[in-house]
C-alpha cells in the first residue's frame, strides 16, 4: 500500500531553483549582511567614539556591549515571535526597527544615548539571524540544505567588508562615526519593503494547523520548479487556542523551557558551540583595529588589516559550502573551529611582526568563517519547526549575551592583566572543550529530513521520507 507523503515532504525534495528558493535565499541572506556590517562596525565606531567623546578604554567596551545586548534580547524576542507568530511577520520587522534606530543612534548628542540607541538597533537586528535561518531551512530542498545554509553565511563577510570599505574611506573624508551608520539605512529599508512579499513557510503553517494556506504555498512552488504534481497529506493539528498563549515574557520563557525540554543535551551542544566560537570571534572582531593601533599602526592601516580579516572570510564561507556536505556538519566544525582558535593565538604571538601579524589575522578569518556557517546550519537543523527560530535564537541570545560583555571584560580585564597570548588560550580551550562535548551529545544531520533528526534520547531517528517511500 502507497503512504501518501506529507506536504513537508514534498517541499523538502522539490528541485532547486533560483526563482523560487533561490529568492528567499537571496532576501534572507541580505539581512544577514546587515548583522554583519552592523556587528562589525562595532570595532571600527570604539576607537572614534573614545576619541570624540573622551571614553576611558573600559566606557569604550560598553560601545560593542550595548549593541550585543540588544541582539541578545532581540535574538530571543524574535524566535519566540516567529514560532508562535510565523516568520513572515518576524521576517520584515526587524530591518524595520534597526533601520530607524541606526538613522537616531548617528544623531545622538550624547554617549549615554547612543548606547541607548545601539542597543534598540541591536533589538531589531538581533532577530536576523534565528528567523532568516528558519525560514530559509524550511523553504530549502534537503539535499542542498547544508550548502545552502552555509552558504548564507557568505553574506557575513560581505557585511563586515562593507563595514571595513566604508570605515577605511569614510575616516580620512570625514572622520566622523555617523556616516557610518547612516550608510546603512538606506538600502536596510529597501529590503524591508521587498521582504514583504515572502510567503510564509510552508512547514510552519502545516505545523500549525493552516491546511489551506499551507497547499496554496506548496502547489505554487510545485508549480514554479516544474516538479510533478502529487497528492500529499496534511497532518491534523489541532492549533493552541489564542487565548490561552502566553505572552510577552511568559511566551519568551516557554519556549526556553521547552527548547530545553525537548532534548536537554542536543541544546547543551547548540548553547556550547555558539558561546565558544563567538566569544572568540567577536572579541577579534570588536577589538582587532585597537589591538593594532596599540602597536603603532595608524587608523586606516588598523581598519584596512582588519578589512582583510573580513574579507578572506568569503573564502572560508566557499570552502564551508564545499564542505558541509561531504564531511559532515561535526567534521566540519570539528576542525575548524580549534583552528580558528589557534590561529588567533599565533597571531598574539608574532605581534611584533605586522606581516606575519596580518598573515594570522587572514588565516583566523578564513577559518572563523568556516566554521560558523556550518554552525549555524547544524544547530538550524537539530530542531523541529514549532521549536527552531527559538532553538537557534536562544542559543544565539546567549552567545550574544556573554559576547556582549566580553568587549568590556576585554578591555578592562582580559588584554590588560592576562596579555593576549594568555586571554585567546583560555578562549582556545573553551573551544576545544564545546568541540568535544558535540562529538558525543548530539547527531550528524547531514542528508536527513528537518523534524526526524533528533529524538527525545538525542540519538538519530528515523526518515520519514524513506519509510513512506519504502511502504
Amino acid at each position: 500500500m502507497q503512504t501518501l507523503r506529507t506536504g513537508d515532504q514534498v517541499v523538502q525534495d522539490l528541485p532547486w531553483k533560483w526563482g523560487v528558493q533561490g529568492k528567499i535565499f537571496l532576501i534572507g541572506g541580505l539581512g544577514y549582511m546587515f548583522d554583519a556590517w552592523d556587528v562589525a562596525l562595532n570595532g571600527f565606531l570604539t576607537p572614534l567614539l573614545g576619541t570624540e567623546f573622551g571614553l576611558s578604554t573600559g566606557q569604550r567596551g560598553f560601545v560593542a556591549t550595548a549593541n550585543l545586548i540588544g541582539m541578545a534580547v532581540g535574538a530571543i524576542a524574535w524566535g519566540t515571535i516567529a514560532d508562535r507568530m510565523g516568520r513572515k511577520k518576524a521576517f520584515s520587522l526587524t530591518l524595520m526597527i534597526f533601520a530607524l534606530f541606526s538613522v537616531l543612534g548617528a544623531l545622538s548628542p550624547s554617549w549615554e544615548i547612543f548606547l541607548l540607541l545601539r542597543f534598540l538597533a541591536g533589538f531589531g537586528l538581533g532577530g536576523c539571524i534565528p528567523v532568516d535561518y528558519a525560514i530559509v531551512s524550511e523553504f530549502s530542498p534537503r539535499k542542498q540544505r547544508g550548502r545552502v545554509l552555509a552558504a548564507m553565511d557568505g553574506w557575513w563577510p560581505i557585511g563586515t567588508t562593507l563595514a571595513g570599505l566604508s570605515a577605511t574611506l569614510l575616516v580620512p573624508v570625514t572622520g566622523n562615526w555617523r556616516w557610518m551608520l547612516a550608510m546603512m539605512v538606506l538600502p536596510a529599508l529597501l529590503l524591508f519593503w521587498v521582504r514583504r512579499g515572502v510567503p510564509e513557510s510552508p512547514i510552519y503553517l502545516a505545523r500549525t494547523g493552516r491546511e489551506a494556506e499551507a497547499r496554496a504555498v506548496i502547489d505554487d512552488m510545485v508549480k514554479r520548479t516544474g516538479a510533478a504534481h502529487e497528492p500529499y497529506d496534511i497532518p491534523v493539528v489541532v492549533p493552541e487556542p489564542v487565548a490561552s498563549r502566553k505572552r510577552g515574557l511568559g511566551a519568551a520563557l516557554e519556549q526556553l523551557r521547552l527548547v530545553w525540554a525537548f532534548n536537554p543535551r542536543v541544546t547543551g551542544v547548540a548553547w556550547a558551540l555558539f558561546i565558544s566560537v563567538m566569544v572568540v570571534y567577536y572579541a577579534a572582531l570588536s577589538w582587532m583595529p585597537s589591538i593594532l593601533r596599540a602597536q603603532g599602526m595608524g587608523e586606516v592601516a588598523a581598519f584596512g588589516s582588519t578589512t582583510v580579516m573580513n574579507a578572506v572570510g568569503i573564502l572560508g564561507v566557499l570552502t564551508s559550502v564545499l564542505l558541509v556536505e561531504t564531511l559532515g556538519r561535526k567534521w566540519v566544525i570539528g576542525l575548524a573551529a580549534p583552528l580558528a582558535a589557534v590561529s588567533l593565538l599565533v597571531f598574539s604571538l608574532v605581534l611584533e611582526s605586522s606581516t606575519a601579524a596580518i598573515v594570522m589575522i587572514a588565516v583566523f578569518g578564513f577559518f572563523a568563517l568556516v566554521v560558523i556557517p556550518v554552525m549555524y546550519a547544524y544547530v538550524s537543523e537539530l530542531y523541529p519547526t514549532e521549536l527552531r527560530a527559538s532553538g537557534f535564537g536562544w542559543a544565539s541570545s546567549m552567545s550574544r549575551a556573554v559576547t556582549g560583555f566580553v568587549p568590556l571584560v576585554f578591555g578592562t580585564v582580559l588584554w590588560p592583566v592576562l596579555g593576549l597570548p594568555l586571554t585567546f588560550a583560555l578562549m582556545g580551550l573553551v573551544v576545544l572543550g564545546a568541540v568535544a562535548y558535540m562529538a558525543f551529545g548530539a547527531p550528524e544531520t547531514k542528508g536527513r529530513e528537518l523534524d526526524r533528526i533528533v529524538g527525545s534520547d538525542g540519538a538519530a531517528g528515523p526518515d520519514r521520507a524513506t519509510e513512506a517511500r519504502s511502504v
